[in-house]
């Protein structure tokens, strides 16, 4: 089972691997929903998860608010990619649109070739998009050898519990060509029954282990 934490600057990274973390999203600023980390964090991160042999993913976001970005934000994305790559980490996350609430494909077409050789995440852009859209989104993702889409399943404001069913028709419809991974509102006390109904083998979350238990 990959117990992937997220994980706010470096911080709780040690304490996190410690109580059973075995993948790390490396983020900031998680209330306006995550940004890119600073060079400096991703670098002491990097090194760390490396000693510990603990995959690595960074999140590539530029700013807060919405999902479509401009030349100027997608170059910066770029940059921190090969910036990640070039420390060692062993993955991205990231995920664009466009004003149609779409999959930007330019825009995942620039950055899928700095990612190359990196594990690639969609990320929670994926929760914006209709239904139908959703379908789309699996289809395209996995035909262009994106690794995992996190979903919460559906409105944020709600329970994960109260989405899960239409997370297993994604999982159904994706049918091993690219992994769903759920997140937001797992945590180390619903997990268990979480993992239970999904039958999956990825969960996600800032409360993914217990720190307090240390």
């Amino acid at each position: 089972m990959i117990k992937e934490f997220c994980a706010e600057n470096f911080t709780h990274i040690p304490r996190a691997i410690a109580a059973g973390a075995n993948r790390i999203e490396l983020c900031d600023n998680l209330i306006v929903g995550g940004t890119t980390v600073s060079k400096g964090v991703m670098t002491a991160a990097a090194d760390y998860c490396a000693e510990k042999k603990i995959p690595l993913m960074a999140l590539i976001r530029p700013r807060g608010g919405n999902f479509v970005y401009t030349d100027s934000e997608l170059k910066i994305m770029e940059t921190d990619i090969y910036d990640a790559k070039q420390l060692g980490v062993d993955g991205v996350v990231f995920g664009c649109l466009n004003e149609r609430q779409t999959i930007d494909e330019e825009a995942m077409f620039m950055l899928l070739e700095a990612a190359e050789g990196m594990q690639v995440t969609f990320h929670m852009a994926f929760d914006v998009l209709s239904k139908d859209e959703q379908f789309k989104a699996i289809d395209w993702l996995a035909n262009h050898q994106v690794d995992r889409i996190l979903t919460h399943g559906g409105p944020s404001s709600f329970p994960i519990e109260q989405h899960l069913e239409y997370i297993k028709d994604l999982m159904s419809y994706a049918n091993n060509r690219i992994t769903i991974l759920p997140g937001g509102g797992i945590s180390f006390e619903n997990a268990d029954s979480i993992v239970s109904f999904l039958n999956t083998k990825e969960i996600h979350g800032t409360r993914i282990v217990n720190l307090d238990f240390l």
